[in-house]
């Protein structure tokens, strides 16, 4: 899930759930329609050897779309937000400043949180259910009435992280020497950081009003659009979830006819996908340019709360291993298969050798529960909540969004995933992600709305965590030397989508975020620049051919969260770094680990790691995290 901005409600009344792992990283299903009002869902019943695949259960958000007390809510955050900013528009300064100024402000603090907390509700259900369907008629006006609703409320509230970053150093400070307003030191230090970014009042709020017009509409579009696509594999018309699913079948001739159908509808909709593309990086150059952000990634990396010369640094070192990285197994993965290269479509082909059942849910449940039970039980309690209380939905239906997420919706609540399982042993893998992210979320909610999101530096730790435990405990459970090699090969493959393909995506839109500057670019424009980023981090042993150039377009985080895909690589490499301090560690080591979950945005991330001896500024810290994937990969070249 994406981590909200601290700065203001404004930023992120609506928090829409954002997969956390694209449909690039991960993998599809087969539909069966959502209901508008999910108050008390049934299991969906499934035709396959999943078993029975859980939904979930909103109600603990509000019992459905036409519930009373989604309307009360909104008239009360109305009515709530008008009075905020009466009680203290343009009184923040004199206020602050007078001898309890710092209790006064506190008071105004604790209101504007609890203000966010309920916005987080609404927003958070409507985001929720407008992914389980996003094209139902009655889903889709509803989620955009209550963005609607949720923007024009929070235009009340605009001047108040402006006003609080107008203060004097000397008065602020003074200020948070009372214990009421100390407490949320961290929140107003981050808000302070983007102190140089902001607008004066009317251009905020102008901006913020034209948001619904603007890059909202079209991410509204995006979703629409790659929701209601379908693509003719043989006689049957599928959505794109089950058609992506489709290239890790073990026939070839299927995973051949996906591909083919996936590049014969995206060509079908390039102009769309081409103008959304355009529009957004368009957008976001004009948000960039009026708040003075020099380099087109600058946003993302302040939001994250991490320095473009790390981000630097990891993506050079990345890029500098692609070669004994994917480059090396995908020529292996070739020897396996019997040839010099692989198609593009059999990238992500399961292994001649790999085993083919399929693992039922009560089996995959039981995997990731046992791995983290094995760490922690305190860990496994909380992942097993997700069960019993069906904060979990699992199965694939005709509009449901493609990918998974976790969703940490609002301190009061609860987490929700969403995932696409078709009992793969990558879906286990999701499961295993998700849940990390969900155990950070419920661990950190003790923060409050303004403290509980963690930066994307650390969002992806959790998670990653999560599947590295997992698969170990899979591992070392393997007795087949064969199973054995599957099993550490889709680890590898894993990775490569974790690390190199996201340092791909970044080096992709940095490329057309920053041509767009100097004019539109054509889809035929974003398909070189695409299969130029491709060409060089799959390497010569994957054969690019005609019709991937496309394949661009259905990335989710290029439209919802411009340069979110670094996280991953960054998480990815933490956590081999922090995996090995935890192998070699003495006791202690879980309860530190959960301590850092916990803290969610009160400390840096620098700060953070400190405990485990890890520095992510020593240019070396990077190499390490690669060098545990290539010694991966040296293990499988040694068995053959």
């Amino acid at each position: 899930m994406t981590s909200r901005s601290k700065t203001a409600l404004a930023k992120s009344a609506l928090r829409k759930p954002a997969t956390k792992k694209s449909a690039a990283k991960k993998k599809s299903s087969q539909p069966s329609p959502a209901k508008p009002s999910l108050a008390k869902p049934s299991l969906a019943k499934s035709a396959s050897k999943t078993g029975k695949l859980p939904e979930w259960n909103l109600a603990d958000l509000y019992s459905g779309i036409d519930a009373p007390e989604v309307a009360r809510d909104l008239e009360k955050l109305d009515i709530d937000c008008v009075a905020f900013e009466t009680d203290y528009k343009g009184k923040l300064a004199t206020g602050t400043a007078n001898e309890d100024g710092g209790k006064w402000l506190a008071v105004a603090v604790r209101r504007y949180e609890a203000i966010d907390d309920l916005a987080g509700r609404l927003g958070s259900y409507a985001g929720l259910v407008h992914a389980g369907d996003s094209v139902d008629p009655a889903i889709s006006k509803f989620y955009g009435d209550v963005s609607e609703r949720l923007t024009a409320a929070s235009t009340h509230l605009l001047f108040f992280a402006l006003e609080l970053n107008r203060i004097d150093d000397d008065i602020l400070n003074r200020a948070m020497q009372a214990a009421e307003l100390a407490y949320y030191r961290p929140w107003i230090e981050d808000l302070r950081k983007e102190k140089p970014y902001q607008l004066d009042d009317k251009l905020e709020q102008l901006f913020l009003e034209k948001a619904q017009t603007g890059y909202s509409a079209f991410n509204r579009l995006f979703d629409q659009t790659i929701s209601g696509l379908r693509f003719k594999v043989g006689s049957k018309e599928l959505a794109i979830e089950p058609t992506l699913n489709l290239l890790q079948d073990r026939d070839g001739a299927k995973r051949k006819s996906a591909a083919e159908a996936l590049a014969k509808t995206f060509k079908a909709n390039e102009r769309t996908f081409a103008l959304i593309t355009n529009t957004l990086a368009k957008d976001k150059d004009i948000s960039d340019r009026w708040r003075g952000f020099k380099d087109v990634a600058d946003s993302r990396h302040l939001n994250n709360r991490v320095e473009r010369e790390v981000v630097d640094a990891l993506v050079a070192s990345v890029r500098a291993a692609y070669p004994k990285l994917s480059h090396r197994y995908y020529a292996l993965k070739a020897k396996w298969f019997g040839k010099k290269r692989l198609a593009y479509w059999d990238r992500n082909a399961p292994l001649p050798f790999a085993a083919t059942d399929v693992i039922a849910w009560p089996e995959a449940r039981s995997m990731v529960l046992t791995a983290y039970r094995g760490f922690s039980p305190r860990m496994a309690d909380i992942a097993e909540r997700f069960f019993t209380d069906r904060w979990i939905d699992a199965p694939v239906r005709p509009g449901k969004v493609p990918g998974a997420f976790s969703h940490p919706t609002t301190p009061s609540a609860h987490p929700y995933v969403l995932m696409n399982y078709q009992g793969k042993p990558r879906d286990v893998m999701t499961l295993a992600h998700e849940l990390g992210h969900g155990v950070h979320q419920v661990l950190a909610a003790k923060n409050g709305a303004l403290m509980a999101p963690t930066p994307l530096t650390l969002a992806e730790t959790a998670s990653v965590f999560g599947e590295m435990l997992t698969f170990k405990r899979l591992l070392a459970q393997t007795r087949n030397a064969r199973q054995r090699q599957a099993l550490l090969a889709g680890k590898v493959e894993d990775m490569i989508n974790t690390v190199v393909r996201q340092i791909a995506f970044y080096s992709f839109e940095r490329a057309v975020h920053t041509e767009r500057k100097n004019g539109e670019l054509t889809a035929t424009r974003l398909g070189e620049i695409w299969l130029s980023v491709q060409g060089e981090s799959l390497g010569p042993a994957i054969e690019i051919k005609a019709g991937y150039e496309n394949y661009w377009m259905y990335i989710p985080h290029f439209i919802h969260s411009p340069f979110y895909v670094y996280a991953y690589a960054f998480g990815d490499c933490l956590v081999n770094s922090l995996y090995a301090v935890y192998e070699n560690a003495a006791e202690g080591f879980a309860e530190r680990y959960l301590d850092m979950l916990a803290a969610g945005g009160t400390k840096h991330y620098s700060e953070l790691l400190r405990p485990f001896g890890l520095d992510a500024k020593d240019p070396k810290f990077w190499d390490g995290g690669l060098s545990v994937i290539a010694g991966m990969i040296d293990g499988l070249e040694a068995m053959g």
